[in-house]
């Protein structure tokens, strides 16, 4: 498999930056084009039977974790929720549901929510998870009427397959989503239809709510109506559901972390049926043809499996575990934040998909949702509440959205910290935010208070702690896209 590694100087603009890397792989993919007896090559792996020796079943296995990691992390949370049965928040602020329905929060994520890394205050969430071979299913569309919202639908693979959502023009009403096999009979009333590449998959609902009482109260009605089912019981009306009423479930998460959905020890004992739901893309036949070698070299044979095992539990130690961290991918920016800009359309990009899928999974397109990454100040030094910062917009300089747009503190698990102002993110949704006389925004981020006249504009950091800083902008506009916008740095105070 032939790879390619992408390096451009740092004195680069970040859209001249984008035009080159874009140009680059045009390029490089003209000058590997596939051979001309490509069809006709055989064998595609190993001959059957042939005897794989435990190292070479190790370098395949410690190859095939990495690019697989995101994709047996989509499989296994199918797993996990395959026994629910009725709408559910699992512990009592996780919101699941049976497969191919979803479940909706009524207000913000819980601040002890570990079921997924990186959540936002920002929206009121869905959840719900696809087994498109068992049934196709209709998802509902209600009247948002001038309300932000975006459906994040994915596959196995944490690529988007359906365009539901704000930026789109997306009409209130029922879109049918199947599974790539999928043969039956669209009902009348479908305005549309998504067809997934794989059969299992995620839906995760967004709706914006500003941080008062009054907006809260004004999106419970268009909630209900966010509904997903099993084809067979569409007739054409519009269905809703008082999510207030979820039976509330054990936690599945303990701990600080987020929940280990890829345990390396299980690995191999689930990658023929990650792959068995995810088909090779074109190119990848050979890279499947290994894997399936050594998983059959596996079978009865103790030694080959071990070393299968633990190649897998060094790859998680050694490849992925250090993905979690924003500064070690994505495109760099000015002031040491990053990006990435093919969030939720990764393809074969497997070290983007899984240190996104490590850090902050579940990413919506970069029309959708632009997302910017920061560990460090400006100086380069690691951001921690021993320390205070400033972060400041300068006028008319808050990142150019169509939507809305956010700055959220995480932990240093990429989760919430329990603070005084039960504050985790600010921005458009806060309407008490200050501005200078000048017209520039400050943003206070320490873990005291910063006093009566500034708390409006404070972002609480933990106490003594390493943390990260996390912009949204929601439906970005052409600025942010292109690459002319990029966030203001991260200014040590003392």
């Amino acid at each position: 498999m032939l790879a390619t590694r992408r390096e451009a100087p740092s004195v680069l603009g970040w859209a001249l930056l984008i035009a080159l890397v874009s140009a680059a792989s045009h390029a490089k993919a003209e000058s590997v084009r596939p051979s001309p007896a490509w069809a006709a090559a055989m064998p595609d792996g190993p001959v059957a039977q042939t005897k794989i020796t435990p190292e070479y079943a190790a370098l395949v296995t410690r190859d095939a974790f990495f690019w697989s990691w995101p994709l047996a992390n989509i499989y296994n949370r199918r797993l996990t929720f395959e026994p629910i049965k009725e709408f559910s928040l699992m512990g009592g602020i996780v919101p699941v549901a049976p497969h191919n329905r979803l479940t909706m929060l009524t207000d913000y994520i819980d601040p002890g929510e570990r079921i997924v890394a990186c959540p936002n205050q920002d929206v009121v969430y869905g959840n719900g998870i696809l087994a498109l071979d068992k049934s196709a299913v209709v998802i509902q569309v209600p009247d948002f009427g001038d309300r932000f919202w975006v459906y994040q639908i994915v596959d196995t693979r944490t690529d988007s397959f359906a365009d539901l959502g704000k930026m789109y023009g997306t009409t209130p009403g029922f879109y049918l989503l199947t599974g790539p096999d999928w043969k039956g009979e669209v009902p009348k009333g479908i305005t549309r239809v998504f067809r997934a590449t794989t059969n299992s998959g995620v839906v995760i609902p967004r709706v914006f709510q500003a941080d008062d009482a009054g907006d809260k109260k004004a999106v419970q009605p268009l909630i209900s109506q966010i509904m997903m089912y099993p084809v067979a019981e569409f007739d054409g009306t519009m269905k809703s559901n008082d999510w207030s009423t979820a039976k509330k479930l054990p936690s599945a998460s303990e701990g600080a972390e987020e929940t280990k959905w890829v345990p390396p020890e299980k690995f191999i004992d689930v990658l023929p049926l990650v792959l068995k739901d995810v088909p090779p893309l074109p190119g990848e036949e050979a890279r499947y043809a290994q894997v399936l070698a050594v998983l059959d070299a596996a079978e009865g044979n103790t030694a080959v499996k071990a070393a299968m095992t633990e190649a897998a539990k060094d790859a998680d130690r050694s490849l992925v575990a250090p993905l979690f961290e924003f500064r070690n991918y994505g495109l760099q920016l000015p002031h040491h934040w990053s990006t990435i800009v093919n969030g939720a359309a990764f393809g074969t990009d497997y070290f983007t998909r899984t240190a996104v899928g490590k850090s902050n999974i579940f990413v919506n397109k970069p029309n959708e949702t632009k997302y910017f990454y920061q560990d460090l100040d400006a100086s380069g030094q690691r951001l921690n509440s021993a320390h205070k910062y400033t972060v400041t917009f300068a006028k008319d300089q808050t990142p150019p959205v169509n939507g809305f747009w956010s700055l959220t503190l995480y932990n240093r698990h990429h989760f919430f910290e329990p603070n005084a102002l039960g504050r985790y993110s600010t921005g458009t949704k806060n309407a008490a935010l200050k501005k200078g006389a000048d017209g520039s925004l400050t943003i206070y981020v320490q873990a005291d208070n910063p006093g009566p006249d500034k708390e409006s504009n404070w972002l609480p950091a933990p106490k003594d702690a390493d943390f990260s800083l996390y912009i949204r902008s929601y439906w970005p506009k052409v600025e942010i896209t292109n690459g002319s916008w990029t966030p203001p740095a991260v200014e040590r105070l003392e």
